[in-house]
This record gives C-alpha cells, structure tokens and sequence, in this order.
C-alpha cells in the first residue's frame, strides 16, 4: 500500500485567503456557511472540533487545544504565517481556482501556488463574466459581447463555473436558447438589479461555455443561506446532462452533500460527469469518511476527484486534505482487508483521485500555469 501522507493532491475547486489577522469572531464566521456566528461557538461542531484536533499541532498547539488558546497563537503568529504553514502542510500540487468570488481583497492564485510550491489554474466563474457586462452594451448585443468576453476570459483558464444553483436551481430546460429568447430575458434583466438570475441566461451561459469545450463546474447541494437547497438536486440536471454529454465537455458536480450518493449515480450512468464532496469533507469533520465511502457507492473511482472548496482560511484546505486522505484510506484499506480488491489497486485507484481525475479532465499536464 502507498503511504498515503506522501500522496499529493490536486484541488480541483478552491478559492483564495483573506489577508488579514482575524479575530475570534471573523474566523468562526468563515469557518462554516454561516453568515453569521451568534449564541453558540463554530468551535463547538464537527469541523470546529476537527480543527482542535487536526490543525492546533500545525501551530505547535497539543491535539485538541483549547479554542482560546488556539485564537490566541493564530494571532500570535500573523495570518501570513499561518498561511505559510498549512498551506505547506497541506500536500498538495496543483489548484483549480475559483476566481468569481471575492468579497474582500484575498490572495490570488499566484500566491496560492508559492504557498503549495506547485501550480495555480483559474476556473472562470460565467455569472461574474456575464455581469461585468451589465449596462455596457444593449439587450441585442449582449449575446455576442458575452460570447467574446468568455473567450477572453478562458483563453489562460483550465474551467468554468455555473452557479446557477444560487440564482434560480438546476431545474433548467436542456435546450440552447434562441438569440430572440437572449435578448427578451437580458432586457428583462437590464431592466433591473445586477445580480443575474434568469433561468434562459443561466441556459445560454451553460451553453456558450459547452461551446468553448472546457469542463463545466455546477455548485450542487450544500452552500451558504442563500442556496435553495430543495432546487439544488443534482439529479433535476438530468436532462441537460443528456444534452451535453454527446459533446463530450466534462459537466463537474461540486460539493453535493446531502446529494453525494445521487451525484455518484450520475457520474456512474453520464461518461462526461465527474464528482467531489468538497465543503462536506471538512464541514463533517470525523464523519467524512462515511460521506466518501456513500459517494464511492456507485461514482466510479475514475469520476471521483478531491476538493476543498476552501475559502478565506488556510486550515480549510489542511483539514479538507486530511480529512480526504483519511476517507479514502478506510475505504480503500477496507477493501484490500476483504479481498474486494487487492492492494496494487489500491494504489492505482488512490493515485487516480488524488491527483490522476484531475489532472486528465483539466489537461493540467499539457497546461502552461
């Protein structure tokens, strides 16, 4: 069996850390999907206990430091430090980077890649693409104008992200729009707020990007509380995922927790669907690896790749790494100790999840970072 410790990991779905010392209270806050941490402590959860557990040693803390404690040598040491450490802690050598996201000023990829000492690619988010061009060109231009500026957008990307999970669910017709069906709804859009929340631009934003050929990551199931999680089932995606899959552009399920085992049927029956249970795995803490061994029910090996879905805090992309390795380790081990598998495939399969599924439906290898 490998020794799993020295097995890099590529982080197909993360984002960048904020750059600054955070009180108690802002880093509960960007602990878990909450917006807001009040009447009771995020140390006092499942990741908040993981974090006692697995990170305080990474801060020269003992196991299961006390949280104070813990608050108190992370300001000790300044957040580029902390940064530092887990960041390198971490094993991993190569992200995909969500871009799409930035609430406040946060490390870029770039700086994400010297802190792993390995690579950084950027996953280009189409909402973001899409709303930098609102009120800049007429309702009949904006098809082209979009078109174009996605172009322009992903020329360096590896991928792209739709989430349009938070703006109106999955439940979306599987046809490609028509340019007349474009131009009513982004009339009907520029006629409003900025945020984008039509279900026909959604479509039109999914297929300009089945157009450029790259993979296509959905946000599915868990996310902060502006997700509407009865509309976020991955399986209302079937029919556009029928759609697509004669193209042959990977369609990336994220995160989709509680649908972890309904996105392992679907990578299972669509050659063009891969999973992860990225935000789960730490969010979950000790539990994770149940949540892996439920995905790996029916996701075959081959689809299943590791994220962290990290955001703001470095012990995000620690924890997620270690929790990871720790679940794909029981189950793996698991299977050898039966004789359901032996332990070279063990070794193969561990290779393709880590780091294998990534690198080949990103063509990270080929890829000039």
């Amino acid at each position: 069996m490998a020794d799993w410790a020295d097995l890099r990991l590529v982080d197909h779905h993360c984002h960048g850390l904020v750059q600054r010392d955070l009180a108690r209270d802002d880093f509960e806050t960007l602990l878990t999907e909450a917006s807001t941490v009040v009447g009771f402590s995020a140390f006092d959860s499942r990741v908040g206990l993981a974090v006692r557990r697995w990170c305080a040693p990474v801060l020269d803390l003992p196991v299961h430091a006390p949280a104070a404690g813990y608050v108190a040598r992370r300001a000790e040491l300044g957040f580029a430090e902390v940064d530092r450490r887990f960041m390198a802690a971490a094993g991993l050598s190569a992200l995909c980077v969500d871009t799409g996201y930035v609430p406040e000023p946060i490390s870029s990829p770039d700086a994400l890649a010297a802190l792993i000492d390995g690579s950084a690619y950027e996953i280009v988010r189409l909402e973001q693409v899409a709303e930098e061009l609102f009120g800049s060109v007429d309702a009949a231009g904006f098809a082209d104008a979009f078109q174009s500026a996605l172009a322009r957008r992903t020329a360096d990307a590896v991928g792209v992200k739709s989430i349009a999970a938070y703006r109106v669910g999955l439940d979306l017709a599987p046809e490609r729009p028509s340019r007349d069906e474009v131009t009513r709804a982004v009339w009907r859009w520029f006629s409003g707020s900025r945020r984008l929340a039509d279900p026909v631009l959604q479509r039109f934003l999914i297929w300009c990007a089945v157009d450029r050929g790259l993979p296509i990551q959905f946000h599915v199931g868990i996310g902060d509380s502006d997700v509407d999680m009865k509309s976020g089932n991955p399986l209302l995606l079937m029919p556009l995922l029928r759609a697509i899959e004669p193209t042959g552009v990977p369609v990336m399920l994220l995160h989709n927790y509680p649908f972890h085992r309904e996105a392992g049927y679907l990578a299972q029956v669509f050659g063009n669907v891969y999973v992860d249970v990225g935000l789960a795995t730490h969010n979950l803490g000790d539990r994770s690896r149940v949540l892996i061994e439920e995905t790996l029910e029916l996701a075959p090996f081959g689809k299943f790749l590791f994220s962290s879905d990290a955001f703001g805090l470095p012990e995000l992309y620690y924890l997620s790494a270690t929790l990871f390795r720790r679940g794909m380790a029981a189950v793996l081990d698991a299977g050898v100790a039966e004789d359901s598998w032996r332990a070279a495939d063990a070794d193969r399969l561990a290779q393709m999840v880590f780091s294998g599924n990534a690198e080949r439906v990103y063509r990270l290898l080929g890829h000039t970072a």
